[in-house]
């Protein structure tokens, strides 16, 4: 999930065990060119202030009115909670335009006040954990219940019971601590990866200021092993050293993760595979694997224009990645016809079936 939804749990969080009144708002579906997609949160706070958001438009400053008058009904009622409720904006062309809807667009959001907030404590640290959570909310109780996850399985809303899922940050591990690093690790922090560096080279020590990645001390190796790449996870090897290189490259082929690149020539690249193969008994699949040359053909010569081709190259990678493993869970799935939403596929109006 992206990281800005894991800061409005942490906002909403630290606000009610500051003694504020808050709101949770999701998105669960969307049709035409809505800004933000199913699954995106909004945090209000009981004084107006906020944390995400679900339009980017004029639909934030109605839900604060709204979310003010929900939190005010349940102090007036001696602190009774308020029930989660279903909300709908965009219905018609002059709505739309008043709430700040492209093309017409229609949002469709609960609102959910929050009592307890145990469950958002334990997303957290599931989160943290790298495990994918499941979140069920009975609209008609306002009871949360959390399972876990799977990749693949999607947003679900009935009209009864939304689901929603939340997720690791996605991780990037670079290989070493030179210019290139450098260039890669401030782009891949912008597009919300957690960036981890590892250089046993002293000489390399002092190269990177803490703001845009953390340095992990050991041998490439033995820090992918510790790391335990999943499928949030990304290496690329950038050192051009075959002696640190190669080995963090063995672990990595080996993982979960969902990319392995390396940085050299295509004849360096091929002699790259022949020797592990040769040395370090990897299968020809595991070799497949090896992003190399890294990063997309856009013809990069400077540093930064590197960095944006292996950037693009993961998350191209990243995405298809998604896309096949949402796939196998509608494949996989019984044929319930719950309504499914596609959060973060960037689909309006998408629905199918997915493994409960």
């Amino acid at each position: 999930m992206d990281s800005l939804d894991l800061r409005v749990l942490a906002d909403a969080l630290a606000w009610r065990r500051a003694g504020h009144a808050v709101s949770l708002v999701t998105v669960v579906q969307t049709w035409g060119s809505a800004p933000r997609p199913p699954g995106a949160l909004l945090a209000v706070r009981g004084d107006g202030q906020v944390s995400g958001s679900v339009s980017g438009g004029c639909v934030e400053d109605d839900l604060i009115v709204r979310a003010k008058a929900a939190l005010a009904a349940g102090v007036a009622m001696a602190g009774a909670a308020t029930r989660p409720e279903l909300i709908v904006y965009g219905v018609d062309q002059d709505e739309a335009a008043r709430f700040g809807l492209p093309c017409g667009g229609t949002l469709r959001l609960v609102h959910e006040p929050l009592q307890s907030v145990d469950w958002i404590e334990d997303v957290l640290t599931r989160t943290a954990a790298h495990q994918l959570v499941a979140r069920t909310l009975d609209l008609a109780t306002g009871a949360v219940t959390l399972a876990p996850a799977v990749r693949g399985q999607e947003l679900v809303f009935d009209g009864r019971q939304l689901t929603t899922l939340f997720g690791p940050r996605w991780r990037l591990l670079l290989i070493g601590a030179g210019q290139l690093s450098q260039a890669v690790a401030p782009m891949a922090a912008l597009l919300d990866f957690e960036v981890l560096v590892c250089d046993p080279r002293e000489e390399y020590a002092g190269s990177f200021d803490g703001a845009a990645a953390q340095r992990l001390q050991g041998m490439p190796d033995d820090v992918v092993r510790e790391l335990m790449p999943d499928a949030h996870t990304a290496i690329v090897a950038l050192t051009h050293d075959p002696k640190l290189d190669d080995m963090a490259l063995l672990e990595a082929l080996k993982s979960a993760a969902f990319y392995v690149g390396a940085l050299g020539s295509k004849r360096n690249q091929g002699t790259r595979k022949q020797r592990l193969a040769e040395h370090f008994d990897l299968s020809a699949d595991e070799l497949a694997r090896l992003h190399g040359p890294v990063g997309l053909d856009l013809g990069a010569r400077t540093p930064a224009e590197i960095a944006v081709s292996i950037l693009a190259e993961i998350v191209q990678v990243r995405n298809a990645a998604y896309l096949r493993a949402r796939r196998e869970a509608v494949v996989t799935s019984d044929t319930a016809p719950d309504l499914v939403v596609g959060a973060r596929a960037g689909i309006a109006a998408s629905t199918c079936v997915v493994a409960r």
